[in-house]
């Protein structure tokens, strides 16, 4: 597909702020139970995620290092009654977790669960499950289902282009009794009422922004501070009552720098402006750009130092979180002709056999291994955030220009590199050198017309402790890469979409999760 350079606006329901400077046809996020359901959508514009901080203050009493303490606690009030157990920790209870050992469960039928787009697993091995404006969770101490009595959060007054979003994307397990559920929302256009202005800045109360000096300043907008309200991340979790409830939709940011002295600090900016007392996601080096908007994907990491963190990729970037602080972004990118950063919509994420993240969108991928500083997640210096690869593409899947829709990135335990795109099928990826725009890729074809099939459009990509990958398909179910890289069919899985492969090493035996159009079901010892 040959994805020419355009700026045509399209209708305000579907997304466009997809690429940082520039803008083609991003597959939309996944809501309401679809993948890539919806009509594409562009427009260019700057990446002010790149510029720094023009005048965030942190907030008074800021300690140098908020990313290492534990989880901050909720607010008062948000906890649980006094005198409610609380969930069990992951390690507490036996090694093989509270689910069944068996090699193969379908948990829909064991379970009776109703369909779910989206899964994931928490510290105390509850299942949570996403279905539309429904968040449920299979708990681990009943093993019985709990959903939602009603939408919670964004979710609360339905979805639109109108209203907090456009639907729910994905969910993520946290700590013990907590999720992190994405939605995703319109994106922001030019504003006839302010031409020029950047549509992803949002001029505070009691400011003019005046980027150029020769233009007059745009003032402040009521109307225009409502958009942090949208899109973004809900933090829920189990109360003390055993109901699903709303703990808070994401809003602090944590930011490591250094004042005019070059002393540490942490930068967090607001967290409410006027009548807005929750902003959401917003670019943690300067509140005023709201670029983060929709949640397309996430990942919990599951083994390693960095265990319980989580990532959400989206429309610009990816965000690091942990517990109720985030900090927002990076994104591999190529400069346009114009010199402006394009970075794609982020499907995949994953996490590497030694801790570094994975991430891969619409054109690039990027591979970082982030410090233990919560906070240091969107310094671009390299010797804080080492990159083994930076921003790079696969010539022999396409030109830079191109989308090579990228959906899976992992790394097997024999060190290898795989990438899975719904269009371009399964590739392995070898690292030249890290500053290095083209990586070197190999495509796997399979040996027979139905690999070679199966293979065309991938969803999903799960790398396993036995040294394999699992190989989640739109149309042909899960497939497996052996460690002697020979590819076989799961047959015990049913369904013929995979939507989503989680691969839990906390148990013995780890567990993987695929969730398909038939329901979820779960491998045991791989």
């Amino acid at each position: 597909m040959n994805r020419r350079l355009w700026g045509g606006l399209l209708g305000a329901v579907v997304m466009a702020t997809w690429a940082c400077g520039g803008s083609n046809e991003p597959s939309p996020p996944m809501t309401d139970n679809d993948i890539d359901n919806g009509p594409p959508a562009g427009r260019p514009e700057p990446d002010a995620g790149t510029q720094p901080d023009a005048g965030t203050q942190p907030d008074a009493g800021t300690q140098p290092d908020a990313g290492t303490r534990p989880d901050p606690e909720p607010d008062a009030g948000t906890e649980p009654d006094a005198g409610t157990d609380p969930e069990p920790d992951a390690g507490s209870g036996p090694p093989e977790g509270p689910w069944p050992t068996d090699a193969v469960t379908n948990y829909s039928a064991r379970y009776n669960l109703s369909r779910a787009q989206a899964m994931g697993v928490d510290a105390a091995h509850n299942i949570w499950l996403l279905d539309g404006d429904r968040i449920g969770v299979l708990r681990a101490d009943t093993q019985q289902v709990v959903w939602t009595r009603a939408p919670i959060g964004q979710a609360q007054g339905g979805f639109g282009p109108d209203r907090a979003a456009t639907g729910s994307t994905v969910i993520c397990g946290g700590s013990a009794g907590r999720a992190y559920v994405g939605y995703a929302t319109t994106d922001l256009r030019e504003d006839p009422e302010f031409p020029g202005l950047q549509p992803n800045y949002i001029v505070s109360p009691n400011e003019c922004y005046q980027p150029d000096p020769a233009q007059p300043c745009f003032p402040y907008s009521h109307r225009r501070l409502q958009y942090y309200k949208q899109g973004d991340v809900d933090v829920v979790k189990l109360n003390a009552s055993g109901d699903i409830v709303l703990e808070e939709h994401l809003h602090q940011s944590v930011r490591n720098t250094t004042d005019d002295h070059g002393n540490p600090r942490v930068q967090t900016g607001p967290r409410r402006l006027d009548d807005v007392h929750n902003l959401g996601i917003r670019n943690s080096n300067d509140h005023h750009f709201d670029e983060d908007r929709s949640i397309l994907s996430c990942i919990t990491v599951l083994h390693g130092r960095d265990q319980g963190d989580v990532y959400v990729g989206s429309n610009h970037g990816v965000t690091r979180i942990r517990g109720l602080e985030y900090s927002s972004h990076r994104h591999p990118v190529w400069l346009n002709e114009k010199g402006s950063q394009m970075a794609g919509y982020t499907y995949g994420l994953g996490i590497a056999q030694d801790g570094d993240v994975l991430i891969a969108n619409e054109w690039m991928f990027g591979i970082v291994t982030p410090t233990p500083h919560h906070g240091d997640w969107d310094n671009m210096d390299k010797n804080v955030n080492p990159m083994k690869v930076e921003s790079s593409y696969l010539p022999e899947v396409n030109g830079l220009s191109e989308f090579d829709s990228w959906r899976g990135f992992q790394q097997t335990t024999d060190g290898r590199y795989y990438l899975g795109s719904k269009d371009h099928g399964l590739w392995e990826m070898k690292i030249t050198w890290a500053s290095n725009q083209a990586q070197t890729g190999t495509r796997l074809n399979g040996a027979n017309a139905e690999q070679r099939a199966a293979l065309q459009r991938i969803n999903a990509l799960a790398a396993t402790g036995d040294g394999s990958l699992y190989i989640g398909t739109d149309r042909a179910g899960l497939w497996r890469l052996t460690p002697m890289k020979t590819l076989e069919k799961v047959s015990d899985v049913s369904g013929s979409r995979v939507r989503q492969l989680l691969y839990d090493p906390r148990v013995t035996p780890a567990a993987l999760y695929v969730l398909t159009d038939s329901g979820l079901t779960v491998l045991r010892g791989n």
